[in-house]
Order: structure tokens, then sequence, then C-alpha cells
């Protein structure tokens, strides 16, 4: 029985109640016993029925009050309803760090509430927020100095749906075929039969896999998300950058990225000296560098640079010396070279790659997302920010190409261990 239907039912008991009453004043009487009886079972049904209304009306109040907790609201950081000089509640966020403020102490933000995504990854479900477009350049924003691979790689944007596998056509450039993907050009005589020959055409998978970056900050420096939006982007943009620089160079394709190390188009020269690079090495791994490469530029382990620095040509001269210059390049053998903690330590195969990445292909998925957690780290008052996107990469090429000189090369050169 509703509330409404209960309010009623009692109105008509106390409405009879009120008729036995006049009645008897009318006759200028008492109740009889019969009316007592009646008026005594009306009064027990009124009692029981504002029992029952008053506790459903206490009931209405507590849902109202936790419908009122769900309800979405215009707030902004630390619970603070944020309004702008002319009097309106701002539709976007001012900074990353309010962005991530709301996603941890105010889920119910209106600002939020389009930017919820849900999803699955390895451990189960999970949900995030995705980043607002505007604050995406500054996650995403990389340049040569800090990332080697996705500045100078061919890039496909994640599309719609975002996360699904693409393939793209490429040329079957291997030594079976040749450079020109089955393409055979002859000089034919008057009055010869033209030859057959057609292009051998394959496809490169991609599937952009998840991968998550977490970072753990104090809940005073999150209030405070003025001052935590630097930290907080400059944080996880370096995650970002390092996680997938790392997949580019040496993933092994196995739920993330194929990194050229590992890479089947990878031409891998045996170096002279175990642990070490010599003058020799450099000139053969150039020589073995595709030679439609338009910016190659060297990759190497941090390890190397002191024996690049001492290295010597075959008359005995020093062949490379750190570039002075603050902001310009430092080059050898006429290429930019980047040093790297995230590629293959000194001495293993990659530790030195001379690379095109023009020919390497990016896949971005959905992402970046960013979630927040409180229970971890609760006792200390803490909170897990957790970011995660979607990214798969691997070469164009599946393997050396083969030249019209009959040898092969490739757009991916790397130094190998001694034959």
């Amino acid at each position: 029985m509703t509330l409404q239907e209960l309010r009623e039912k009692r109105k008509a008991k106390v409405t009879a109640m009120r008729a036995l009453l006049d009645a008897a004043a009318e006759g200028d009487r008492d109740l009889t016993a019969e009316e007592q009886s009646s008026y005594a079972a009306m009064e027990a049904d009124v009692d029981s029925l504002t029992g029952k209304i008053e506790r459903l009306e206490a009931l209405e109040e507590h849902e109202s009050r936790e419908a009122e907790l769900d309800r979405v609201q215009p707030a902004a950081a630390a619970g603070r309803r944020q309004i702008v000089g002319d009097g309106r509640v701002p539709t976007e966020f001012a900074n990353f760090g309010e962005f991530v403020n709301a996603v941890r102490f105010n889920q119910n933000d209106q600002r939020l509430a389009s930017l919820y995504a849900e999803m699955e990854t390895s451990d189960g479900a999970s949900g995030g927020f995705a980043v607002p477009t505007q604050f995406l350049g500054g996650l995403r924003q990389v340049d040569p100095t800090a990332a080697v691979v996705r500045p100078r790689a061919n890039v496909i944007p994640a599309g719609s749906p975002p996360d699904t596998a693409v393939t793209m056509p490429a040329l079957d450039q291997t030594s079976a075929e040749n450079m020109y993907g089955g393409v055979e050009v002859s000089w034919i005589g008057e009055g010869a039969t033209k030859p057959e020959t057609d292009a051998r055409l394959r496809e490169v998978w991609l599937k952009p896999h998840e991968v998550a970056a977490h970072i753990v900050v104090t809940d005073k420096l999150l209030r405070n998300w003025q001052a935590a939006n630097a930290l907080l982007e400059q944080l996880l943009r370096g995650a970002i950058t390092a996680a997938e620089d790392k997949a580019f160079l040496q993933g092994d394709g196995v739920a993330k990225p194929l990194g050229v190390v590992n890479a089947a188009a990878l031409k891998a020269i045996n170096r002279a000296t175990a642990n070490s690079v010599t003058f020799a090495d450099l000139v053969k791994m150039d020589d073995e560098l595709i030679g439609s490469a338009m910016s190659p530029v060297w990759v190497a382990s941090k390890r190397l640079k002191s024996v690049l620095r001492q290295m010597e040509d075959t008359q005995g001269h020093l062949i490379w010396q750190g570039n002075a210059v603050p902001g310009e390049p430092e080059t050898l053998l006429g290429y930019p070279i980047q040093f790297v903690e995230r590629g293959p330590a000194k001495g293993a195969k990659g530790d030195l790659l001379l690379c095109d990445f023009g020919h390497y292909l990016i896949k971005d998925g959905s992402g970046p997302f960013v979630a927040a957690s409180e229970h971890v780290h609760f006792k200390q008052n803490k909170t897990v920010i957790k970011a995660f996107w979607n990214v798969d990469g691997q070469p164009w090429l599946n393997a050396p190409v083969q030249g019209e000189d009959g040898q092969t090369y490739s757009p991916f050169v790397g130094l190998d261990v001694p034959a």
C-alpha cells in the first residue's frame, strides 16, 4: 500500500470516528456500548496507520537524500561549486590537475558525465574517465629528444571504433620478390611478346593493446589541483612516452607492439668486438641502410657514449665528439644520434640501431583514460592515479628489401653480437 493510500485510509477512519461523536452529541447522549467498541477499534486502526505512515515518510526522506547524493552536480575541486565571472558554472576543466581532482574527489561533477568509459582489461572489467580533448595534446606531446620513435613514425589515428584491428596494404618487398613487390621491367624488341607481371601485396595487421601507468600522489597535493597540474601532466606524459618508446624499440609483439629489435625487418650486423663498437661496425651499418631512407637516426645505448667518444678511424683520428652547442643535435656519420636507456643494454643485439622510422607504423586506439583509487594507500592519505590507453606498432616491412643490385637492405639496421 502506498503512502497516499495509507493517508486516505486513515482520513476515512478519523471521519467515521467524528461521525459517531457527532451523532451522540446531537442526541444529547453518550456513546452506546456498541459505538464505544467501534470507536475504540477505529482509534486503534488510526494509531496503526499513523505508525506505518511515519515509517514510510522517514524512508522516503532517506531515499530522497540518497538520490540527491547520486545526482550529478555542477561542482568542482574539493567539493566547492566553481562559478565563473558571469555567474555561470564552467563547462570545461581549467586544467589537467582539476580534471584529475574531480576523478578522485567528485565523480558527480557534470563535466565528467560524458567522459566515463567502461572497458575490458586483462584483470577484469574496469572503467575510467577519458582525458578531455583539450588536454590530449599535453599528454601526447612528444619531441625527438624525449621520444625516439613516435615523432618520426607513420602514426594512424584512432578512428571509430578506435580499438578494432586494422590492416594496411604493403608491397611484398622481401628477397623472394624485389623492391617493387615482384613487378618486373623488361625491354621488349619489335614484335616480341610482352611479359606478364603482377605486384605482390601483403597486409600489415595492427590491433591496439591496452597499457597502463600508475603514480601515487598525496591527497593534500591532489586537492590543490592548481599546484598539482604541472606535476601530474609531466609525470603521466613521461610515463606514456617511456612505455611506448620501449615497446616500439624492443617489444616482442605479444600483447604489445613489435619493436624493431625483434622484427624480421631488422638487418642485423655482427659486431667485430664483443661488448663494444668499432668504426668498421658503423661503416657496415651505413652500407646496409636502404638507399631510399629519408631521415635515418642512430639510436644508441647510453653506455655507448663513452665508446663513441674514444673511437678512432683507420687513420687514428677521433671520429666523433658530442656537439657542445646547446640545442643542436649530435650526429654520427652525418645522421642524428639519440642516446636512450630504453633500448637493449650495451653489448646486446640492438644496442646500436640505424633506423628510418618513417617505415614504422603506429596505430593509436582509445584513450588515454584516467582512474583514481583511495583504497590502496587509504591510511597514508594517498591516491593511486592510473592512466591507461591503447596502442600498437610494428615495422611496415616484414623482411629486409632486395635492392636492384641483388643485395638486401633495410630501413632498420642493428648491431648484433659477434658471429
